[in-house]
């Protein structure tokens, strides 16, 4: 009973902490700096003093919400926020090989506006599913969530909005998932690995000022490597490298179209009292 009760109220205190923190920074009329805002130096303390508390609850008690819940809420959840990444990018970079897809302006400013919610929920909810365990597969895991809390916790500065830097979080995925995948003895590393690296050959290293030329070589590059890999894994399994893709570009869409009712229901970016 102590680790569930202990497990959940660190949980909810820390993602109502984080929410509010988002809704306070919207609230006060803040602007993009080079520097730190006094409340993202609160985010980061609390951030911090968090994840110990997470420590000293794995040591106390261990369990954490997986305990409750299944391995999946976890995974889709971010699987949810790398599908809302792509379609809030699709105006700077484009979907597919530097074409945009038809997303309205009110669509994607309705998920600029609001994504800070759903990724807080996301990054905290997966943070407090594992325990803090040191095991090769958790360490990794959790290095990349913190990453994503840090990222989390510089709203409104120029680093959150820096395209390296965003882009360093999007593709990390792509050695998360491998590296666990090996570690797990999974014969399916070969799926994270070009699945993910895939989605970077087809959008994300569109919106990064390359010549065409150089998009070209990476591009040929990642062929190479792919060929390289299923000539020795077996080329039966040559398949899996779009079903990474074809799951987040149908994400897209159907958050998409999400998006857009809420859009209509709400009129978000009408005119009028009513909009935003």
């Amino acid at each position: 009973m102590a680790g569930r009760v202990s497990a959940w109220g660190l949980y909810v205190t820390h993602q109502l902490f984080l929410f509010w923190l988002i809704w306070r920074a919207q609230h006060s009329g803040l602007r993009y700096t080079s520097g730190l805002h006094r409340i993202n130096v609160v985010a980061l303390a609390g951030n911090g003093v968090f994840a110990l508390l997470h420590v000293l609850q794995t040591h106390l008690w261990y369990d954490g919400l997986a305990q409750d819940v299944n391995v999946f809420t976890s995974f889709g959840s971010v699987a949810v926020l790398l599908i809302w990444v792509l379609l809030m990018e699709n105006n700077r970079r484009g979907l597919f090989f530097g074409a945009r897809a038809p997303i309205g302006k009110r669509v994607a400013a309705f998920a600029r506006k609001y994504h800070g919610y759903y990724f807080a929920w996301a990054i905290l909810y997966t943070f407090w599913f594992h325990p803090a365990e040191a095991t090769s597969g958790h360490l990794v895991g959790f290095f990349y969530t913190l990453l994503l809390m840090l990222q989390g916790s510089l709203f409104f500065t120029r680093v959150h909005i820096n395209k390296w830097w965003t882009l360093t979080q999007e593709v990390l995925v792509v050695a998360h998932g491998t590296m666990v995948a090996l570690m797990q003895g999974q014969a399916g590393w070969t799926m994270f690995l070009f699945g993910f690296s895939a989605i970077f050959i087809v959008t994300q290293m569109h919106g990064l000022g390359w010549s065409r030329l150089t998009r070209l070589g990476v591009a040929a590059g990642w062929l190479a490597a792919a060929a390289a890999i299923y000539s020795q894994v077996g080329w039966g399994r040559w398949q899996e490298i779009y079903r990474i893709p074809m799951i987040d570009y149908l994400g897209v869409v159907i958050l998409g179209l999400l998006f857009a009712v809420l859009v209509r229901v709400f009129r978000f970016g009408a005119r009028g009292p009513a909009g935003t």
